[in-house]
């Protein structure tokens, strides 16, 4: 296990998705697809049951999903079957891009994290059974980091582990307002797995609200990331200030897309830009198919322009 000191020189840096971006050569002459998807957080305002929420995002015309584990769970629990839900995604041609959870495998408090550690292992299962590959590994519950990042790096190399079984990786995801808030920290816990298949869920907004300077993303490999959160925010309130209600569509903020896409493309990013919104206001004024739509334009614009 690494420790700070020796954290620069450890040949670890050359391991899985954090890997130096100045050790590898990218061909950018080639066109390098990347999938838009939904987070479907986005229309969470709406209750849609999962499987409702599949049919709304496949007709839109999205390439992908990321379904929650709680609404996945509340359709199981009224009788509805995980082979169902297979064949939806099946059918309206959508990725399974992530899964998101919040199993609090990283607790401080070793009861808390065992139990953690279980529901993760069920939500991977479950990852697994409906063709996913990979699922979000917040610090859910970790309010500040009060154990040393070796020691948050022991447990999520626990949770990597159990998912080699179901076939399903975890993604340390970062919160602008979490414990986990410092684009550095997430890349130390990684790295300091030393584990080929320890990865990021990176987001703008959150990058942008845990004060993370987006040069940094030149520092990892993005070609390795699966998923990358795309949203917008406004230039007020302060950047400290800022809630993720606050989150608007991609291009109608302050995020500089037409710098950082170009970067992430350059750097063979390669994997899907998921919209991902907690913004009530434009489900209180637009049907879930406008709020759809719109999303998809705008992002599509963004990438276009960038």
């Amino acid at each position: 296990m690494l420790t700070r000191r020796n954290f620069l020189g450890t040949s670890v840096l050359a391991l899985g998705g954090i890997t130096l971006s100045g050790c590898r050569q990218c061909d950018t002459t080639k066109p390098v697809p990347i999938r838009i998807s939904l987070n479907v957080s986005t229309i969470r305002p709406y209750k849609l049951p999962v499987d409702q929420q599949i049919d709304v995002c496949g007709k839109a015309g999205y390439d992908g999903i990321e379904l929650w584990t709680s609404d996945i769970q509340a359709y199981l629990d009224g009788g509805g079957s995980l082979a169902t839900l297979a064949t939806q995604l099946k059918d309206n041609n959508l990725v399974l891009e992530n899964m998101i959870g919040f199993a609090q495998w990283a607790s401080d408090d070793q009861n808390r994290r065992e139990a953690g550690l279980q529901q993760m292992r069920r939500e991977m299962e479950i990852t697994a059974a409906l063709g996913g590959k990979y699922i979000a590994a917040p610090l859910s519950g970790v309010n500040r980091l009060e154990s040393s990042l070796d020691e948050y790096a022991e447990r999520f190399l626990r949770v990597i582990e159990t998912g080699k079984a179901p076939g399903v990786t975890p993604l340390l995801e970062l919160w602008g307002s979490g414990a986990l808030s410092k684009l550095s920290d997430a890349v130390y816990i990684a790295i300091a797995t030393g584990h080929p298949d320890a990865n990021l869920l990176l987001d703008f907004y959150h990058l942008y609200r845990g004060g993370n300077s987006f040069d940094s993303l030149n520092m990892i490999n993005i070609a390795k990331l699966p998923v990358f959160h795309i949203n917008d925010y406004p230039a007020t309130p302060p950047r400290e200030q800022l809630n993720d209600s606050d989150r608007v569509y991609p291009g109608d903020g302050i995020c500089p897309f037409k710098t950082i896409i170009p970067q992430m493309i350059q750097g063979g990013f390669h994997g899907a830009v998921s919209i991902e919104l907690f913004n009530d206001g434009y489900c209180c004024d637009h049907t879930v198919e406008q709020v759809l739509q719109t999303a998809l334009e705008k992002t599509r614009q963004v990438i276009n322009v960038a």
